[in-house]
This record gives C-alpha cells, structure tokens and sequence, in this order.
C-alpha cells in the first residue's frame, strides 16, 4: 500500500450501523396513514356507490381492508424476521411491492421528524440485509456475483476496469485492488458498474443466484428491489470525499460477508 493509500485510510470514518426499527416505524405509520386515506375515500365515496348498487360499498371496502390488512402484515412480518422471529417469506414479494408504493410516504413523513431520506434508506438496507441472513441464503461462489460502482476507482487512475476489473494494476491508491484479489481467493464474480443499466446488464449476463452489491444508500435500495427475487444483500461504500468520487469500501466487513454467503469449498464439492 502506497503512502497517499494509507493516508487516505486514515481519514476514512466507517458510517455508524443505521437502525432497522427506523424504517419498519416509518413504513408502519405510512401504512396507517393510507389506511386512513383510504377509509376516507370509502366514507365519502359509500353513498354513490349505493346509489349504482347496493352491495358495492361493502365490495370496495372489502378490497380496501384487505389491502390494509396484507399491508399491516407484511409489515409485521418484516419485523418478525429483524426480531429473529418465526416469519413467513412467502410474503417477501408483497412486502417488496408494499415498500415501492409507501416508501415515497415514508420520506415525507420522516421529514416531518427531521429524519433525512439517506438515514431511511440506509434502515431499509439493514433491515433487507437482516432478512437475506435470516434466510440462510448460502450459494457456491461462481454463482455469487459482486457489483461495485465505478467511483471506487481512484478518480485519476488511467486503466479501464468497468468491463474488466483485472486491468486494476493494484497499486493499493483505491479498494478496486483488494476486491479484485478477493475474487480470485474466493472465486466470485466481480464487476465494477458505471450506473443502473449496466449492473443489470451484468446480472442478466452471469445469472446468478445472489449479489452482493457495493454502493450509496440510493442506489443499494433501487439495486436491492430491481433483482428481487434475486436475493441481493448491500454494503454501503464509504465517502469521504462526497458522493460518486474516491468512494471506499470497508474491506473486512465485505469479506465477513462474502463469508456468510459463500458455500465452503467442500460443501460445494459435494
């Protein structure tokens, strides 16, 4: 490791571990929130409805608590499995739908609390992250693939890696080196992505069966629930510099990961 490397490290502050409760608090009042709505909407909308048959009142608001009712569930269900309680994944699905229609609800709300939109996002990592682990999701290492974003790279650096990592030179001036070498120890794939569309790209090309992916809050929350049900599991990349420039990685906490996701050797030789 050069001296410029190792005077970088030294500035770098491992972010504080974000808590799960947060998201499942904000996603659970934004449940409440459009259940109300929706109650509303059935109060005011019940006598028209009478008037063009009578039993539709009770069909709507059929359909609204039964939407309530899985909203709540899911819900629970998620903090079942954070709490290391017996959980249903069958509901893993509509937990992921419910999170897209309420999580724009959730930010407004925690604004409201002073809670910014990167702290909620970095909850709902978490709190995925929690539940990938609960699943016991474990996966011969060619068919891990590891997704890293292109700020990574020291921004001066001349080689190209986003098509090929191998071309890092290791000169120890970023983490691009230390993950290239952790791909050749353990034997995942790894690819380094210059936005959104070629990270799926990528995923489509090397089909496999879990991602471990390197990113901001924002781009790990939207990454995590375009692969679903591809089970994907973040780890935020730290930003001393500001986002998408020099960004880095805690090595040790990606390995602990690796370690928990890929199959001994003799496992998967059997």
């Amino acid at each position: 490791m050069t001296d410029q490397s190792k005077q970088v490290k030294k500035k770098i502050v491992i972010p504080g571990r974000p808590k799960k409760r947060l998201f499942l608090g904000m996603l659970s009042l934004a449940a409440v929130l459009a259940a109300a709505v929706l109650y509303g909407i059935w109060y005011i909308a019940s006598p028209g409805l009478a008037n063009i048959a009578e039993v539709l009142p009770t069909i709507v608001g059929g359909i609204f608590a039964v939407s309530v009712a899985i909203s709540l569930l899911g819900i629970m269900n998620m903090g079942l499995a954070v709490a290391d309680w017996p959980y249903l994944p069958l509901l893993q699905r509509q937990t992921y739908e419910l999170v897209n229609l309420l999580f724009p609800v959730s930010v407004r709300l925690a604004k409201l609390f002073g809670i910014s939109k990167r702290r909620l996002e970095g909850s709902f990592i978490a709190t995925s992250n929690r539940i990938f682990t609960r699943m016991g999701i474990r996966v011969p290492a060619d068919r891990l693939l590891v997704v890293t974003p292109h700020c990574l790279q020291l921004a001066t650096c001349p080689h190209k890696i986003t098509r090929d990592p191998k071309n890092c030179k290791r000169c120890g001036g970023c983490d691009i080196g230390a993950l290239v070498t952790l791909s050749e120890e353990m034997g995942f794939h790894f690819f380094v992505a210059t936005g959104g569309t070629l990270a799926r790209q990528i995923v489509y090309k090397t089909r496999p069966k879990a991602v471990l992916a390197i990113a901001c809050e924002r781009d790990l929350m939207s990454g995590i629930q375009d692969v679903y049900p591809l089970p994907a599991v973040g780890v935020l990349n730290i930003r001393p510099n500001g986002p998408c420039y020099n960004t880095h990685v805690d090595i040790d906490e990606v390995k602990a990961q690796l370690e928990k996701i890929i199959l001994p050797a003799k496992t998967n030789e059997s």
